[in-house]
């Protein structure tokens, strides 16, 4: 397998983690976090003229990407930065758009928010969806919805009979109940109550399985950045901070500690890495499965050591430390945690 990036990718790294740097500083992520819109709009703006969308898409449907690799490098810089905005749900709605046959390009150009309502109070499974659509309208409740805060319009994924189907919703048309994750991030339940709905797919399912590969290779990608960054702030802190005349990190139970997570963090790339290459295929669900767990398990250790290599410092807000451990932590429970994905690889990824 080649693991280096092709220059367009470099380059789409490079550019994205420039950006970051310049106008998403932890100062950023203190500040948006648990306050509502949840973002930036400023920074949403920033990362959409850059076309950081785009490269979400292939070229036949107005983006410039769109293969794994191009979502794992967006969403590693993403993740680096511990960046707030809601890109995940766009990416989501973006594969359900393109499956669809539908434009995208009022998303990809930042002319519309879109968020994608999939999963329901009783869990993460596809089969206990019961939203239900008749005649042209919604019934039902959608809950934990990635970006619902300030969204535009809502892809809802309704029951229809043994199929799913997909909808599309004006936010408008929907009650929304925002509120913040345990990292601060935005989500929102979104109520239909006979809401007005415009049918986009009637037989949704490959399409919304699909959505949620791609969602968790994101994920996945965009918890390497974060671990990345936090196993850095940590060896930094272990050479900085000083015990009885000498850093801590001379003691050598610290330093086996962090050569384990490195071990870990390498495994976790690797992974990542398989998975985007298995994009499109048919071992496309297993990989994004399996690299999911992985990914999971590895952040939260990651997180728990940094915690505990910082000791007391780590939880206070003003330590960056403590807010890559919550988005560890959080992006190991979304789309899905470490012993969903694992279940669904020892079911022969049938529906748990």
């Amino acid at each position: 397998m080649n693991f280096e990036q092709t220059e367009e990718r470099r380059m789409l790294a490079d550019s994205l983690s420039r950006l970051l740097a310049d106008r998403c500083d932890p100062a950023l992520r203190m500040k948006v976090a648990y306050a509502a819109p949840y973002h930036s709009p400023e920074l949403w703006a920033a990362l959409v003229e850059m076309g950081a969308l785009h490269a979400l898409v292939d070229e036949d449907h107005g983006g410039f990407g769109g293969a794994g690799f191009d979502i794992a490098t967006v969403f590693e810089a993403l993740g680096a930065a511990l960046c707030p905005e809601p890109v995940l749900p766009a990416l989501l709605a973006a594969r359900l758009l393109v499956a669809a046959g539908a434009d995208a390009g009022p998303l990809l150009a930042g002319d519309l928010r879109y968020a994608v309502g999939l999963f329901e109070m009783d869990g993460t499974a596809l089969d206990e969806i019961e939203t239900t659509a008749d005649g042209g309208r919604l019934t039902g409740r959608k809950s934990v919805v990635y970006g619902g805060p300030g969204a535009d319009r809502f892809l809802i994924v309704a029951r229809d009979g043994a199929r799913l189907s997909l909808h599309e919703v004006a936010a408008s048309d929907a009650q929304v109940l925002p509120y913040a994750m345990i990292d601060g991030g935005g989500a929102a339940e979104v109520i239909l109550d006979a809401a007005p709905a415009r049918l986009l797919m009637a037989d949704a399912g490959a399409a919304v399985q699909d959505a949620l590969d791609a969602g968790a290779l994101a994920l996945s990608a965009e918890a390497l950045g974060g671990m990345e960054t936090a196993l850095a702030l940590t060896v930094d802190y272990l050479k900085q901070r000083r015990q009885f005349g000498r850093p801590i990190g001379s003691n050598q139970a610290l330093q086996h500690r962090t050569v384990e997570l490195v071990t870990e963090i390498a495994q976790a790339r690797s992974i990542v890495i398989l998975a985007a290459s298995r994009m499109g295929t048919a071992d496309q669900s297993r990989s994004v499965s399996m690299c999911k767990h992985l990914c999971g398990r590895v952040a939260q250790r990651v997180a728990e050591e940094a915690i505990q290599m910082h000791g007391g410092i780590a939880m206070t807000w003003e330590a960056p430390v403590s807010h890559y451990a919550k988005r560890l932590v959080m992006i190991d429970a979304q789309l899905g945690d470490a012993d969903h994905h694992l279940h669904r690889v020892m079911a022969g990824l049938q529906a748990v």
